[in-house]
């Protein structure tokens, strides 16, 4: 244990957290992302949830503030009416660490899986709530 690094974050994860340049990409996933056949880097947080993940992340990871959105979001598909309330939390933990980023991108489902194919890693998670997948771009301190 280290003071001041949440728990929640794993060593494996921390060591990729670092790693990470300006401008690398990691791709935070619910439970039904085939994280496993995307990621070049696979790191496992089963029995998470996003929120609490992200929120942790944030703590450590700057956001890149070079670029418009350097949030984003997998869009929900045209047929389907499900509104994915967990971007609020998103949203509301996102303007706790950076408050100039008042709006996330949104991609659409198969462009969000060739952009998780070229990101430096993809953490799988257990979340359960459906499109709650999020891109986070790396920003310098």
């Amino acid at each position: 244990m280290l003071k001041g690094i949440p728990n929640i974050l794993s060593p494996e994860l921390l060591k990729i957290l670092m790693e990470m340049g300006h401008g690398d990409e990691i791709v935070l996933a619910d439970g039904n992302f085939p994280a496993a056949s995307n990621a070049q880097r696979l790191i496992r947080c089963d029995g998470h949830n996003l929120p609490d993940l992200l929120d942790a992340i944030l703590q450590l990871f700057p956001l890149d503030a070079r670029v418009k959105q350097p949030v984003s979001l997998m869009g929900v598909d045209l047929d389907d009416n499900y509104i994915p309330e967990i971007r609020k939390d998103y949203k509301r933990i996102v303007n706790k660490y950076d408050s100039h980023i008042t709006d996330f991108e949104t991609i659409e489902r198969f462009e969000f899986y060739e952009r998780a194919q070229k990101a430096y890693a993809i953490v799988a998670t257990s979340e359960m709530a459906r499109y709650a997948n999020i891109i986070l771009k790396k920003g310098v301190i």
